[in-house]
């Protein structure tokens, strides 16, 4: 298998997309924010001193997606049809589960989007409980599924 973001000198560019099929697609990321338990606590309650964690990381996840091809050298702007993030408090974790589901119509997929939707939420989330933990593990960051276009489905068997 070659690498597509590479030319033939070995040097890094976008990938020519225009000859590839328009297609619908989709793809969901996931991850996860470890915390203790007391910090857990504040998040559930909803008493951080920065606010709603769940709901403003939600709009951090929405707004990472939109801004994937800015934040990543190599990706293309898309068309983005649909972002959906998700958090859910997991005392068994304990932490925040994230699950991002981004959608397009187009050339190319949008696992990089929905990577980004996870990661900025995790982050965002980690950004507004520091003052109370500092220890805080951001991980499991992956593409759970991916569908569409000539490489067909992936997805995650646990």
């Amino acid at each position: 298998m070659t690498l597509t973001h590479f030319d033939g000198a070995g040097q890094a560019h976008m990938v020519d997309v225009s000859e590839k099929a328009v297609t619908a697609r989709v793809a969901v990321a996931e991850g996860f924010v470890k915390m203790l338990p007391e910090t857990l606590a504040h998040v559930e309650a909803g008493s951080a001193k920065k606010g709603d964690v769940l709901g403003i990381a939600r709009l951090a996840g929405i707004m990472g997606a939109k801004k994937c091809s800015e934040l990543i050298p190599l990706c293309h702007p898309l068309p983005i049809t649909k972002v959906s993030v998700e958090l859910e408090t997991d005392p068994a974790l304990p932490g925040v589960r994230i699950s991002a589901t981004v959608k397009t119509t187009g050339q190319t997929g949008v696992e990089m989007e929905a990577l980004t939707a996870v990661s900025t939420a995790a982050l965002t989330v980690y950004d507004m409980l520091k003052a109370v933990e500092k220890s805080m593990e951001i991980g499991g960051v992956r593409v759970a599924l991916k569908d569409g276009g000539k490489s067909g489905r992936y997805e995650v068997s646990e």
